[in-house]
């Protein structure tokens, strides 16, 4: 069973009781689960061929409508989304530098329905060396520096790697091979596996055959877009491992799985809003 799937049953078990009333929200459970997988795998740092890094300290930011009607049930929410994003670390073999956090807090810049995520690696005291004296108040300073609390787009880099001991040491090991590179576009999983890419605006479908696919409103554009919201050439489609969507420089932005970005991995049946149109974004083996 998939790591969403077990989330979704988690959540009915907890709708029959006063919890409810979460589902009245703007911004669904589901969706945030969704962009929190995300943030994982568009801040994963990989430090050797056994560890890859990802993000465990999360900030959740909702419309004042949105904060209201789900902070009551904030701590639940939390538990239930902190064990999706453990669930999922599991299954794409991520690790973490401490224990897994997820806030909700309240953004007066966001309108109902929309999110954003936030994000930072923080240690625990036992997974690096200890700070130098006063470290708390270092540790405050690299954070400030880094943005809000050290949360923040970009992501800010993985701590510091212990230092390896010298050759000859004990516990020293030969430096690890690189990794294989990863399947190029169009390719997923074993050799010789095909994957197909495409969207769907207003039931047509268009199929992604390049590397790379241009929405817009301009005729140069890979898709045309015939919407007065849509900029030019608004956003570009890159397929690979994983498929990627990048705003480029619109006035309106993007909007994928409920969340404005102007970044974001794709999976099969993402939604893209550009503007007045509804784009869903489609993958499959074969």
């Amino acid at each position: 069973m998939g790591v969403m799937k077990r989330f979704e049953q988690r959540l009915e078990g907890l709708v029959n009781g006063t919890f409810a009333k979460v589902f009245k929200s703007e911004v669904q459970p589901v969706e945030i689960a969704g962009a929190l997988q995300r943030e994982c795998d568009n801040n994963a740092q990989i430090w050797n061929r056994e560890r890859t890094v990802v993000p465990n300290d999360f900030i959740v930011e909702l419309s004042t409508p949105d904060y209201e009607r789900l902070s009551p049930y904030s701590g639940q929410l939390g538990d239930e989304l902190a064990g999706l994003v453990r669930d999922y670390a599991k299954q794409q073999r991520y690790t973490f530098m401490g224990p897994i956090k997820v806030n909700l807090e309240k953004a007066e810049d966001l309108d109902t329905g929309l999110y954003r995520v936030r994000s930072r690696t923080l240690a625990s005291s036992t997974s690096q060396p200890q700070p130098p004296a006063g470290g708390p108040q270092h540790h405050q300073q690299q954070g400030q520096a880094q943005g809000r609390g050290g949360y923040g787009y970009p992501p800010a880099g993985a701590p510091p790697m212990p230092a390896a001991p010298p050759p000859g040491a004990p516990g020293h090991r030969p430096q690890a091979a690189p990794r294989p590179a990863a399947p190029g576009p169009g390719t997923h999983g074993g050799a010789g596996t095909h994957v197909r890419h495409w969207i769907e605006i207003n039931g047509t479908r268009h199929q992604i055959s390049r590397p790379t696919l241009v929405l817009g409103r301009s005729t140069d554009a890979d898709v045309r877009i015939d919407d007065p919201g849509v900029s030019r050439r608004h956003c570009e489609i890159r397929t690979g491992t994983p498929s990627t969507i990048q705003d480029l420089g619109s006035t309106n932005g993007i909007v994928v799985d409920g969340q404005h970005t102007t970044r974001a991995t794709l999976r099969d049946g993402s939604r893209i809003v550009v503007g007045s149109t509804t784009i869903v974004y489609r993958q499959a083996e074969g």
